[in-house]
């Protein structure tokens, strides 16, 4: 009997962890890039430019049309690189989605959108959908590289092996530019606080904890460095966290403000010299961005000190042959220090058939009223295993076992 109870509490236990598989594939900015693309979008897809451009085709008053607030977000959406899949109503209609800290919002393309965006992706069917709630309100979101409009509902969502019931969404019918055009996934699904989000209603993560869908009101992410050889290339744990990802235990930093997951930062040194906010600063973690980024004196800076040259698109180029005499950058971050070497914050892209190297910092002025905010995106988080607690209003870093890459 024992026993048999033991093989039910393990059973129960492991049950509670709920996997999403993350795929890794080139960001919007390399397939630009590969294309010979990139200058012309980043010329007319400026967050003032497109405010211009499009700011009257949303709702007076849309709070997220605030330059400050969409300056971050030109960078988020070019580099993101991880997704999974989640399915919507019934029957269920499967979408990929980013599952992005740095939002909160949850959208996907919807069958009355007009834009050239939607025909490349999957669209959400409501007429097909018996568990379909119509709201009707309208809703507008500036990325700063891509704006979308579209329409709120709720509807039933699953999310690998969990569901949940009348789950607040956006059904996008306008998205201009050429942002989601080249986009790998359908749509977004935010994991931040709900102070983050523009549609009405539960955030998904919000959703499970009211339905009491997870074990621990606890999320993580695993993000592995390579796309190939049929490794791991990521994944999300709803409900906890798995001890075979990571070594050691987990260093907890308590969030700072509930709209990013934002954290102090104690200071960050390159090659043992504490060069960047010695006295402390913020930092968001954000897994719907690739890069680290900062303010943009602090940045210029740092690029100096890993000899990395600007190009006409305002990223910095690396010298391939020289990335084993580069300097590491650290991060400390609640008194553990998170070192990364040359190989870890310099992204390696084909064009042609050379190979070229780029800076993984980024020059982001994002305001708050702690000062100047820090972006820490996946090129840190490949680096360890991230832990999001609601609960307790944390986050957790832990190195990252890439076991499947050794």
């Amino acid at each position: 009997m024992r026993r048999l109870l033991l093989v039910v509490l393990l059973f129960w236990t492991s049950s509670a962890l709920v996997r999403v598989p993350l795929r890794r594939v080139r960001s919007i900015r390399a397939q630009l890039r590969a294309h010979g693309l990139l200058d012309q979008f980043l010329k007319h897809h400026r967050p003032d430019m497109f405010n211009r451009r499009y700011a009257q085709c949303f709702p007076p008053g849309t709070s997220s049309l605030r330059l400050g607030r969409s300056s971050e977000k030109i960078y988020n959406f070019m580099d993101a690189q991880y997704y999974g899949e989640i399915s919507l109503g019934t029957p269920e209609q499967n979408f990929s989605v980013v599952f992005d800290t740095g939002s909160a919002d949850l959208w996907v393309p919807s069958s009355y959108c007009v834009s050239q965006a939607c025909a490349s992706h999957r669209h959400f069917r409501a007429f097909e959908s018996t568990s379909f709630h119509h709201d009707g309100r309208m809703f507008g979101i500036h990325y700063g590289s891509g704006n979308l409009l579209g329409i709120m509902a709720r509807d039933t969502l699953k999310v690998a092996g969990l569901t949940a019931l009348n789950q607040e969404f956006g059904e996008s019918v306008y998205e201009p530019g050429a942002t989601f055009v080249m986009a790998r996934f359908d749509g977004v699904l935010g994991m931040g606080y709900p102070a983050l989000a523009e549609i009405l209603g539960n955030p998904v993560f919000d959703n499970m904890m009211a339905q009491n869908l997870v074990d621990e009101p606890v999320f993580s992410f695993y993000l592995s460095r390579k796309t190939s050889n049929g490794s791991l290339e990521g994944e999300l744990l709803l409900g906890g966290t798995d001890e075979a990802l990571y070594n050691g235990p987990i260093n907890w930093l308590p969030v700072t403000a509930k709209g990013y997951w934002q954290i102090e930062m104690d200071s960050v040194a390159v090659q043992g010299e504490r060069l960047f906010c010695p006295r402390g600063c913020q930092a968001i973690v954000d897994t719907g961005t690739s890069l680290i980024t900062g303010p943009t004196n602090d940045i210029l800076i740092l690029q100096q000190h890993i000899g990395a040259t600007p190009t006409n698109t305002g990223e910095f180029l690396v010298d391939c042959v020289r990335l084993s005499s580069l300097p590491h950058v650290t991060f400390v971050l609640g008194g553990t220090e998170y070192s990364l070497t040359a190989e870890h914050y310099v992204r390696k892209e084909m064009f042609g058939d050379r190979e070229m190297c780029f800076s993984g910092f980024q020059a982001v002025n994002i305001v708050s009223h702690e000062g100047p905010l820090w972006i820490l995106g996946d090129v840190f988080l490949r680096q360890v295993y991230s832990v999001f607690d609601r609960g307790q209003d944390r986050v957790g870093f832990a190195p990252a076992r890439h076991r499947t890459e050794q």
